[in-house]
């Protein structure tokens, strides 16, 4: 890693902290009813979006599975059409169809939020393919969790990206758990790098819950695809604080790892590091706070006050793809 300056410090931290508050505010704002359907918190994984997003070049692609908002704000969709999604309301980055699970931008090349587990990967891959028949230069970022290796659609999404040499970053977010079952329960082979390597491709792993040792290798992987040398798997072994989602009492997991992952805190870690070697002070923290306060106290109002969809703007003409009258 190179040295921390203030400039990247402050900018590695807001998006932490942006992350991580947005998520609480909207653990918060479900508790109160104001978000409804399924929601499934990033608490923990912060260093992972905060890490690797900043990477990407906006001619890039993104795509996600549906525990995708901290990839979503740091891609760049504003946390006002981000609250609004989530409290189903016009405003939103998907006019309050889609929700916590299923927010996409395409002018930011934000493909989803994807609700099948490993569905996206092949998606990721035509993107990839895309861009390898048409000559363009640019990276497909697809981010998935660990339970995502067990499904048939990863090891045929994988297959082809190598096969055919795609510029596509395949990053696994292993968290350990695929909803409720442990790592070891599901996969007979827990290294996930080395089923990429099955498959002939480039793989690497590195500490998910430090940010600065996320983006060391999210350039590595970056530079690697960039230079036209194929796919690149890039395994960050992180952890969720939370349970699945709001419904899951999280039974499963001794308090005691929890407890133990709860010490690698990201925001901790790279806070206490940045003041350390003096890149940041504590009013530098107290600052960003109230600043990602502010956005998100807007963000809430605006979809408090934003106008769900009307009635009439629901039906479509499938034949012409226009509004029904």
């Amino acid at each position: 890693m190179t040295a921390l300056d203030r400039e990247s410090a402050r900018r590695f931290l807001r998006d932490l902290v942006r992350v991580r508050r947005f998520e609480e505010r909207c653990a918060e704002l479900y508790s109160a009813g104001k978000i409804r359907g399924f929601l499934h918190l990033y608490i923990g994984e912060e260093a992972v979006s905060a890490g690797v997003m900043p990477r990407l070049l906006p001619t890039d692609a993104v795509v996600s599975t549906y525990r995708e908002h901290g990839h979503a704000l740091v891609r760049g969709l504003s946390a006002r059409s981000l609250m609004a999604e989530m409290f189903g309301k016009k405003a939103g980055c998907c006019r309050g169809r889609g929700g916590s699970m299923h927010l996409f931008d395409a002018s930011l090349r934000f493909y989803g939020g994807n609700a099948i587990v490993a569905g996206h990967l092949p998606l990721a891959v035509g993107l990839g393919l895309a861009d390898a028949y048409t000559g363009k230069r640019r990276v497909t970022a697809c981010f998935f969790g660990d339970g995502a290796v067990a499904e048939g659609e990863f090891h045929e999404a994988m297959n082809l990206a190598s096969l055919w040499r795609l510029p596509v970053l395949f990053i696994c977010e292993n968290n350990l758990y695929a909803m409720g079952t442990a790592l070891a329960r599901h996969q007979a082979m827990t290294d996930l790098a080395k089923k990429a390597e099955g498959y002939a491709m480039t793989a690497a792993v590195a500490d998910g819950m430090d940010v600065e040792v996320v983006a060391a290798a999210a350039d590595r992987a970056l530079t690697f695809v960039r230079e036209g040398l194929g796919p690149y798997f890039l395994e960050l072994k992180t952890y969720r604080f939370r349970a699945h989602s709001m419904f899951d009492p999280g039974l499963y997991r001794p308090k005691d790892e929890v407890a133990l992952w709860e010490l690698k805190d990201p925001l901790a870690i790279f806070s206490a590091r940045a003041k350390a070697v003096g890149a940041l002070t504590d009013a530098d923290l107290v600052e960003l706070e109230r600043e990602v306060k502010a956005e998100l106290d807007d963000a809430v109002a605006f979809a408090e006050a934003a106008p769900v969809e009307p009635v009439e703007e629901l039906g479509w003409r499938v034949t012409l793809g226009e509004r029904a009258s």
